[in-house]
């Protein structure tokens, strides 16, 4: 063998040598990154939670009502698993909701509207499951956040809360998520802080009315960045700015998530970005099983990601106070929850998807709306009784002629007890509601009330007096009722500034 033929073989040999090299060092590689992401999903698979589905009801609305996604966000005020920590309290109370609003995702993926229910808000809590497999009786009149104490357990709570959400929208609920204070707290370090803004300074005793003296200072007046411990503290302030309740508390949240998404958005949704974040979230948070694996809340994650800032949308539920409580507005609230199911957004724009990839700028001129809204309001011979809760003459027998103008029988007209009623008041019997939301209709701003009594009975108000003499929700010509002006307007976009409206009262 030459020289020269012994040097080719030699440089053959050193050609396979590396190329055997680089197969194993590219094959290494990629059972280190399998192995990376096996470990990955496998951690977040170990920290998610997930509820009881069994406390979910039977009797659910329509799936297919909506191509839209509706998606129960919980604020959970537990002390439990380190929370009490962060928020004080009895570290054996299993909670209640201490925030909560159901997000929209409308059908094209390009908008989205959270909608805040006040946790004072005063609604039938339906049947609830109980640890021993039992159910509760229905509850007239009580409070919202009551419904994620009446299952007793953590687990059994979000379902009862869920049941309770869909009972009160006539909406499907797709997805329900529980943050609780100490995933709250983690979320906002791990984005490296959340700008907000205060009105005012903010002192210790802004945050616990029960101290003796105003304590040092928490927040100074105008914009900063917060997370962890002091995220929370802005998040619950209540007392301390506006009237101190909590529809002004629900303002600053509003504006505090507007605020986090565009955070959120500013950074990207890299893996880099978002694995820490997902790691974060799923540590203290409990989900729906539908949401319970680490493939399933990803890909529920990305698949928000071309929502833009300013079609994101944060509204509260049309309300009134009722002494010290929240009462839902009607017909007003049905209004806006025929909006979401037919994916229109607050401005009557086209969300489905239907009309093109956005369905921009299509404003439809032809029913969609939900029946029980859209329609011309028909009594079919239903009996109501009227009552004129005010000292204005002759309020009671105009109420009376418009009732009876769309087909109700008017069983009679008095004086109520009182006559120094603000709003008109609907109530009704057991298994009268939705005839009593058809009455409601014809009364804005009304409000409806649960009894014990059969019938429905209208007390009128100082608001019905006020008001125009002719029906203005009868919806003769069969076009959908839209989203009531008051809602659109108060509304908050997520690319606002995080200074504007942060107070009420």
């Amino acid at each position: 063998m030459t020289t020269s033929h012994r040097a080719a073989v030699r440089g053959r040999r050193r050609k396979r040598s590396r190329a055997r090299l680089s197969l194993c060092i590219g094959l290494s590689l990629l059972v280190l990154v399998t192995a990376g992401a096996g470990w990955v999903y496998f951690r977040l698979n170990g920290n998610i939670d997930t509820f009881a589905a069994d406390g979910v009801s039977g009797d659910r609305p329509d799936a297919d009502a909506s191509k839209g996604e509706n998606v129960l966000v919980i604020g959970s005020d537990a002390r439990t698993g380190g929370n009490s920590a962060l928020g004080g309290g009895d570290k054996s109370d299993i909670g209640r909701s201490d925030t909560a609003f159901l997000l929209h995702v409308y059908a094209d993926h390009r908008h989205a509207v959270a909608v805040s229910i006040p946790r004072d808000t005063l609604v039938d809590l339906p049947p609830c499951k109980l640890p021993d497999g039992s159910w509760t009786k229905s509850q007239s009149n009580a409070m919202f956040n009551a419904a994620y104490s009446v299952g007793e357990t953590a687990k059994g709570n979000p379902a009862c809360t869920q049941n309770t959400v869909e009972h009160l929208t006539g909406l499907r609920v797709d997805h329900t998520v529980v943050v609780d204070f100490k995933g709250f707290a983690e979320l906002t370090d791990v984005v490296g802080g959340v700008k907000v803004c205060l009105p005012q300074d903010i002192y210790q005793r802004d945050l616990n009315p029960n101290r003796a003296t105003r304590g040092k200072r928490l927040f100074a007046e105008g914009e900063q960045e917060v997370s962890g411990q002091k995220a929370l503290d802005y998040v619950r302030i209540r007392h301390g700015i506006g009237d101190g309740s909590d529809i002004g508390r629900i303002k600053r949240q509003q504006a505090f998530v507007a605020s986090l998404l565009k955070k959120v958005k500013s950074d990207g949704l890299t893996p880099t970005k978002l694995l820490p974040l997902a790691d974060a979230a799923t540590n203290s948070m409990t989900v729906d099983p539908g949401l319970g694996s680490a493939d399933k809340l990803i890909s529920f994650a990305m698949s928000l990601k071309d929502i833009d800032l300013s079609n994101t949308k944060f509204v509260t539920i049309p309300w009134r106070y009722k002494g010290s409580r929240v009462a839902v507005v009607q017909p007003d609230a049905d209004a806006l929850w025929a909006s979401l199911k037919n994916d229109r957004t607050l401005d009557g724009t086209d969300a489905s998807g239907k009309n093109g990839e956005n369905g921009k700028n299509s404003k439809k001129k032809t029913p969609s709306g939900d029946a029980a809204t859209t329609a011309p309001v028909s009594g079919d011979g239903a009996a109501v009784a009227v009552r004129n809760g005010t000292t204005v003459t002759g309020l009671a027998a105009r109420a009376a002629e418009t009732l009876t103008e769309h087909d109700f029988e008017v069983t009679g007209t008095a004086t109520a007890g009182t006559q120094d009623h603000a709003t008109t008041v609907i109530a009704y019997g057991p298994g009268e509601q939705a005839r009593a939301k058809s009455v409601a209709r014809l009364f804005p701003g009304a409000e409806l009330e649960s009894a014990t009594a059969s019938g429905v009975t209208v007390t009128l108000g100082q608001s019905y007096a006020d008001a125009p003499s002719a029906s203005p929700s009868a919806s003769a010509s069969g076009e959908p009722e839209p989203v009531p002006s008051k809602v659109a307007d108060d509304a908050r976009s997520a690319d606002d500034n995080p200074c504007s409206d942060l107070s009420y009262g």
